[in-house]
């Protein structure tokens, strides 16, 4: 733990930045960097100044929980065990920066539910200010936010510790963990203890998903099952793309329509594909309907519950390619184009423009990204003429 004396002095400093009309690039090294840029997201998000409490939303349990849910469930009792023993409040967040799980010591409970530290606290950065908890979702490394760093001045008294959970096979991040408690007790160990838990979780995820299929189809496709890459032929990829979309099973006419169409391809063709990918996936594939048994995650699944929850960071971060690219399955075309509308229709109400110029970055041609970005900034920012340009284009 860090002398008070030294924690006020930093509790000042701190405080002559926030009332500082501009930060030189000397006052954001002091600061730190991701502090600054947070602020100012901050402040042009034009969070309510009365706002003490983050927004509170009521959690639908899901018919099928995710596998992170999954995973608290087999280490619940470490991380209450290690909240009680530090003093400290912890929480475990969504890929939007939603809370959904708490575990309090008795000294910082009251203080938790106060602010809405608790399961439905909203803690995306557009809606409080700058948190620990949403800085490291957005940076996706651990992060550390002390006293008044924060921006609502009803967290001012604490200090919290975040780190991403990471999936341990397709290596994307799943959601966030933090620690916090009073700003008096401070430690420069805070954040090893937050990647701790994380590693905590992360080893219950390896446990719980050993019979587990992760689709990536976005940019280059791939299949991986307990852990391993499977060789598969695009068309098995596009079958267990639509088994994926449609978990009730299909019948075997169906499947053969969603994935060809008017094209003049046999049943026993079908039926031939059906029986090696039985055998790939060890029977993890049921018949009378076709499904597939094994749990499944996906990265344009996690872009579909992303988009539900109003996570157009989260989904602009998933979308790294164009879905299935050379698909011709008229089952898969369409739920590209259905999918490429809500993310164009998510764009436009964006405000948050270092999401919209990463997006841009990774796809010049995204014109809707390019218009709501010309929208947003300001004519005299240096990247508008070029944001012009990419649109004349």
């Amino acid at each position: 733990m860090m002398d008070k004396q030294h924690l006020m002095q930093k509790r000042q400093k701190i405080e002559k930045f926030r009332q500082s009309s501009s930060l030189s690039p000397l006052h954001a090294e002091q600061l730190g960097q991701s502090i600054v840029s947070s602020w100012q997201r901050s402040t042009s998000a034009e969070i309510p100044t009365d706002r003490a409490a983050a927004p509170l939303v009521h959690l639908q349990k899901e018919t099928y929980p995710s596998a992170l849910e999954h995973a608290l469930q087999h280490c619940a009792q470490d991380l209450k065990h290690i909240a009680e023993q530090s003093s400290m409040v912890l929480a475990v967040g969504d890929i939007g920066s939603t809370i959904i799980w708490t575990a309090s010591s008795p000294q910082m409970q009251r203080a938790a539910e106060s602010v809405h530290f608790i399961e439905g606290g909203q803690w995306r950065e557009e809606l409080v200010g700058t948190n620990a908890l949403a800085l490291s979702l957005k940076t996706q490394q651990s992060s550390c936010v002390f006293s008044n760093e924060h921006y609502m001045s009803s967290i001012h008294d604490w200090v919290c510790y975040a780190a991403p959970i990471i999936d341990p096979y397709s290596k994307q991040v799943l959601g966030v963990i933090d620690l916090s408690t009073t700003w008096q007790k401070h430690n420069s160990l805070g954040l090893l203890a937050a990647e701790r838990c994380a590693s905590i979780i992360q080893s219950a995820l390896l446990e719980y998903q050993k019979q587990r299929l992760f689709i990536r189809a976005f940019s280059v496709p791939q299949v991986m099952f307990n852990g391993k890459v499977l060789v598969l032929t695009p068309r098995q990829i596009e079958i267990l793309t639509i088994l994926a979309l449609c978990p009730q099973g299909l019948s075997l006419d169906t499947l053969h329509q969603a994935l060809y169409g008017e094209r003049k391809v046999s049943i026993g063709t079908l039926k031939a594909e059906m029986s090696q990918l039985r055998d790939i996936l060890g029977g993890m594939l049921g018949s009378r309907p076709y499904k597939l048994l094994a749990h499944v995650e996906a990265d344009f699944l996690l872009t579909e519950q992303s988009l539900d929850a109003g996570y157009i960071d989260s989904a602009l971060k998933l979308c790294s390619g164009v879905f299935l690219a050379k698909t011709e399955s008229p089952f898969l075309c369409a739920w590209r184009d259905c999918l490429e509308s809500r993310l164009s229709d998510a764009i436009f109400k964006a405000n948050e423009t270092d999401v919209l110029l990463k997006h841009v970055a990774h796809f010049p041609e995204a014109i809707d990204a390019v218009e709501r970005l010309i929208e947003l900034m300001p004519k005299t920012h240096p990247v508008h003429q070029t944001l012009l340009k990419l649109k004349d284009n």
